[in-house]
């Protein structure tokens, strides 16, 4: 799951950012208003993280610009106004929640996953095929009684394949959910997790398309 975080301050923000992809999420980090607007036009994300005092403007603007050009990708506030005014204001703005700082990780995981849900039509934090009951908050699988364990990066692998099912991934589009911008790439991480999945969960599970990328094998017939 793509994060973007908008935050200006330093620690925070890779604070942020290194507790946000130990949970199973993708982040990647921007400072200012330009650069969210960057990103947001060049990226494919799934919700968003926002300041609300930035150093090039209000995140409460962008907000606004967000919701005014029709994006309906969930926004999560983040500040340290949190008066009862600001957070109906920012909430009117278009804001799909809205925490205060200081906060707990946790909770900051918990409420993006609830977005998410949300936003793909979903009540609980389960991705469902071919048997296997993946549990995001966990990052655990379960096939009939037996639990499955991943590594951040198997689990990352997987969720994305399984949040599009029956659609071929790139590579690359792996890689981007694995590393964030300003990481190394190893040349053969993917295959080397895809590999390590199949070997948990079967080697038909996940099918390689020969020059396309990989894509959950389509479920069986019931």
């Amino acid at each position: 799951m793509r994060i973007l975080i908008v935050e200006d301050d330093a620690v925070l923000g890779d604070g942020l950012s290194v507790g946000l992809r130990l949970s199973g999420f993708s982040p990647e980090l921007v400072e200012t208003c330009a650069d969210a607007r960057h990103a947001i036009a060049m990226e494919g994300f799934e919700a968003v993280v926002l300041d609300l005092m930035l150093p090039d403007g209000s995140g409460l603007e962008l907000l606004r610009e967000l919701r005014q050009s029709g994006s309906d990708m969930p926004v999560l506030m983040l500040t340290a106004r949190d008066g009862l005014d600001d957070r109906v204001t920012g909430l009117d703005a278009g804001a799909d929640d809205y925490l205060g700082k200081p906060f707990e990780l946790p909770e900051l995981s918990a409420r993006l996953r609830a977005l998410t849900r949300r936003a793909q039509g979903r009540a609980e934090n389960l991705l469902h095929w071919n048997g296997l009951a993946l549990d995001t908050a966990r990052m655990s699988g379960r096939r009939g009684p037996e639990e499955i364990a991943f590594s951040r990066r198997e689990y990352t692998v997987l969720a994305a394949l399984m949040e599009r099912p029956g659609s071929i991934l790139s590579k690359a589009t792996l890689e981007e959910r694995l590393y964030g911008w300003q990481e190394d790439i190893e040349s053969n991480t993917v295959e080397v997790h895809v590999h390590h999945l199949r070997a948990k969960l079967g080697s038909g599970f996940i099918q390689t398309v020969r020059g396309a990328g990989y894509r959950l094998a389509p479920e069986a017939a019931t």
